[in-house]
């Protein structure tokens, strides 16, 4: 009888991949001294933070976990605040050295063995950390302490398992470019058949591409009787209509917006900023995600001094999402504010 000869398939193969899915968290503490004397037990907890598909939190304790120690050490934990089971994870807490040293306390999971594997998290509000962090006593005299300000960093190592099955034949996709092929086309001004006056400074642009980001110059240009091929501008500064240009055509915000900052001067008004103006010249034109890009770079200028002001500007360019946000850190700063309008 002749030997079988069905030839053989092509043989499969899979990787099982093991590794951390990492993410971090600066957390400031101002004001250690007013935190003292709260009681043992009792913390300080930051901003919740994602990472792994799991939210973290930072617990602060400044007169300790342990009641045997007396309120000598204080204590920081790394804490699972939201729902999960056995989630497996390394962790990184460092205290920074304020002096410029570079002498930071360190404790890390991170690049040495362990014996017993990753930390094993049962539930929510299961916790890794140290009751004796530092003593009390040596932390309020050192470099980690600087204008009653301490600052701990944090950095969350997830484990994750994937299975990692090769295929023969890939192709790699680029990111997209579409961006930065239409703000060439705004730079070369190639096909621009519309001109704009602003303050007698000109811009050239194409009609098509405005009406299909914005609606109110789709009404204008194809709604409308206008057939102008140039229009002045009166409600928006040159450098105002450039930025949203360029937003229009590469669906970004400008170098000057993005290193914008809140290092204002006391006389400074947040309205008088770029990105106020911008906000303004969005809900004009009715550009929704650039409304929405810059309520989120004005948040980073609330505070007691300029909340009452961002309100009033958000309030005005309908910017419901920064509404909420001051409104919000209004609430939970009261005592701040109205001490700041009383000076």
């Amino acid at each position: 009888m002749a030997a079988d000869k069905t030839p053989l398939l092509s043989p499969t193969s899979s990787r099982s991949v093991t590794e951390t899915v990492n993410g971090s968290h600066k957390f400031v503490i101002q004001g250690y001294s007013l935190a003292k004397g709260m009681g043992v037990g009792k913390h300080i907890a930051s901003d919740n933070f994602t990472v792994g598909g799991y939210q973290w939190a930072i617990y602060f304790y400044p007169d300790g976990k342990n009641p045997e120690d007396n309120s000598a050490y204080v204590s920081v934990f790394i804490a699972l605040a939201s729902e999960g089971t056995d989630v497996r994870a390394l962790f990184e807490l460092t205290l920074v050295d304020q002096s410029g040293k570079e002498k930071h306390k360190v404790h890390s999971h991170f690049d040495r063995a362990l014996e017993s594997g990753p930390y094993t998290l049962k539930y929510r509000g299961s916790m890794w950390g140290y009751k004796r962090f530092f003593r009390r006593a040596l932390l309020e005299t050192s470099d980690f302490l600087k204008d009653d300000c301490l600052k701990i960093n944090c950095t969350v190592g997830v484990v994750v398992s994937a299975v990692d099955c090769p295929r023969l034949h890939s192709i790699q996709v680029p990111e997209s470019d579409m961006g930065a092929q239409f703000g060439t086309l705004l730079e070369n001004m190639e096909g621009s058949d519309i001109t704009f006056n602003v303050a007698g400074e000109k811009f050239h642009a194409h009609k098509l591409v405005l009406a299909a980001r914005s609606p109110m110059f789709r009404t204008k240009f194809f709604e409308g009787s206008e057939e102008n091929k140039e229009v002045e501008v009166t409600d928006v500064e040159p450098k105002v209509f450039k930025a949203m240009l360029h937003f229009i055509y590469r669906d970004s915000l400008t170098e000057d917006v993005e290193l914008e900052t809140s290092t204002l001067s006391p006389l400074s008004l947040v309205s008088d900023s770029l990105t106020a103006k911008l906000l303004a010249a969005a809900d004009a034109y009715g550009l929704e995600r650039l409304r929405v890009m810059c309520e989120s770079h004005l948040c980073k200028d609330i505070s007691v001094k300029s909340v009452a002001e961002i309100l009033i500007l958000a309030e005005r360019c309908n910017a419901s999402d920064l509404k909420a946000v001051c409104l919000r850190f209004t609430a939970e700063n009261l005592a701040g504010i109205f001490s700041h309008i009383s000076l």
